[in-house]
């Protein structure tokens, strides 16, 4: 089991190098009611759908912000979207688009950041996440809320597209859990999955009380070779394919029957750009669950086993990560997303195994080259 300090130093992807001066920075801004009076109850006009938005990422140096910026830069140009965090880059990302610093619990930093680069769409990836958060309650709520509302007011303040994602820890041990409906109680037992129910219900008030235009999916436990684990429940489906290629033998800090639903990052990137262009009038919901494969560390030993069938995996439960998980759902119900605008998977299981000891095999091969 990881060391909570080892776990804090990982996962805070997130808002500012000091909680004491952060906190200032919030306290000295404005009132909600200031930050909206040019506005008033009229809903602010939307992003125009004809012209390349100007994209704001911010906590972009997680696990899924570097792979969504080259996906958007990709798609708008280089230039057009901008990486923000608060720690130094690597110099790989530096090097390959704009990148900024942006603490978002500094309220006149982020708001100076998304005038100054005329900022239409703000994807908002900064978070503390599950095991990390129950060790530091005091830091994730600063994180998870009170840089999701300066998110929020300057996404209304200034007429942005913002996304926010949400969870399967939005979901709690009162939830249906297989599948999870996409409206049902949730009531979860993490500081996390409360910030994402919070963040979820925020985003539908400001949406419908002013016009803001925001979009949310629940993210199940996303799966890449491209960056370490960082303070996550499900970062054991991440972990056993390095330990795979580089030693043989895993110890899984989850029962082996746990079953959660997953996901490769690939589909979860594109998902997350198709919800980002999607015409406004084809989201009659805010949130949206996505899915694509459910499993245990049983099963996915076992698929591993079918390329690397001297591969080893052991169990030593971590009582804080398990209990997290049975409270999550086994599986998530996404009909609407599929009806709404058009979302569907491609990679399973299978699919999911051979990509991830590719690329897990061929970043190994590159650094032992180097």
């Amino acid at each position: 089991m990881m060391l909570v300090a080892q776990l804090l130093r990982g996962a805070v992807r997130h808002a500012g190098s000091s909680g004491q001066s952060s906190i200032t920075a919030v306290r000295g801004v404005s009132s909600s009611s200031h930050r909206f009076a040019a506005f008033g109850r009229t809903p602010p006009p939307s992003c125009p759908d004809t012209d390349h938005p100007k994209i704001l990422i911010t906590g972009g140096l997680g696990q899924l912000g570097v792979g969504l910026t080259k996906l958007l830069r990709e798609q708008f140009g280089k230039n057009n979207v901008i990486l923000s965090d608060i720690r130094k880059p690597p110099n790989h990302v530096y090097h390959n688009g704009p990148f900024i610093f942006s603490d978002i619990l500094d309220f006149k930093n982020l708001e100076e950041i998304v005038v100054n680069n005329n900022i239409s769409w703000l994807v908002h990836y900064s978070a503390v996440l599950s095991a990390v958060g129950e060790s530091n309650v005091t830091l994730a709520k600063e994180v998870n809320i009170t840089g999701l509302h300066n998110i929020l007011d300057i996404a209304t303040k200034h007429a942005l597209r913002v996304f926010v994602p949400s969870t399967i820890g939005a979901f709690g041990p009162s939830s249906p859990r297989d599948p999870a409906p996409e409206l049902c109680v949730q009531r979860p037992r993490t500081i996390y999955g409360v910030a994402k129910v919070h963040a979820e219900l925020m985003g539908e008030y400001y949406h419908h009380r002013y016009g803001l235009d925001f979009r949310c999916l629940r993210y199940p436990g996303i799966i890449s070779a491209d960056s370490q684990p960082g303070g996550g429940t499900t970062d054991y489906a991440v972990q056993i394919f390095h330990a795979a290629v580089k030693s043989g033998c895993f110890e899984c800090y989850l029962r082996r029957d746990t079953r959660l639903p997953m996901m490769y990052i690939d589909d979860c990137l594109r998902a997350t750009l198709e919800i980002l262009e999607a015409p406004a009038e084809t989201l009659p919901s805010r949130t949206y669950n996505i899915s694509a494969m459910s499993f245990t560390p049983h099963d996915l030993t076992q698929e591993i086993q079918k390329v690397l069938p001297d591969f080893q995996v052991t169990y030593n439960v971590d009582p804080v990560r398990q209990a997290i998980a049975d409270s999550w759902p086994m599986a998530l119900e996404d009909s609407a997303a599929r009806r709404d605008w058009g979302w569907k998977h491609e990679y399973d299981l299978s699919e999911l195994v051979q990509a991830m000891l590719t690329h897990v095999t061929t970043g190994n091969q590159l650094v032992q080259a180097n």
